[in-house]
């Protein structure tokens, strides 16, 4: 029997080959449950916004932005993320690049919060 693989959109795919060396960065230090055990999924569809990085276990969600992002549009994703019971962090790319080990602290006090 072939694995059955989740149906990604078109927009989450692209976003997945064309990453910025920040998520690269990133992901390569969260992913296969390296920070605090937590799965994270990158790129992931939550209809119908597309988290850069998503937790579900402990219903966190991670942004990493560059200079392209809208502070309005931002603001009404955040919005309707957290009304789905999220929290969102947002940090920039530079932030990631210069100082992951500051930004995984920040994740993984989210995370352990998430516990309690």
């Amino acid at each position: 029997m072939r694995p059955v693989r989740r149906k990604i959109s078109p927009h989450a795919a692209k976003l997945r080959r064309d990453r910025t060396d920040a998520e690269d960065r990133f992901w390569q230090a969260v992913r296969n449950r390296q920070l605090g055990g937590f799965k994270f999924r990158f790129q992931h569809s939550i209809w119908p916004h597309v988290a850069d990085f998503a937790c579900l276990e402990a219903m966190l969600i991670v942004e990493l932005d560059g200079g392209q992002h809208n502070e309005m549009r931002d603001a009404r994703r955040t919005a309707f993320l957290e009304a789905k019971g999220f929290r969102i962090l947002r940090f920039w790319n530079h932030e990631v690049l210069e100082n992951l080990e500051g930004v995984l602290e920040v994740v993984g006090a989210a995370l352990a919060a998430s516990r309690k």
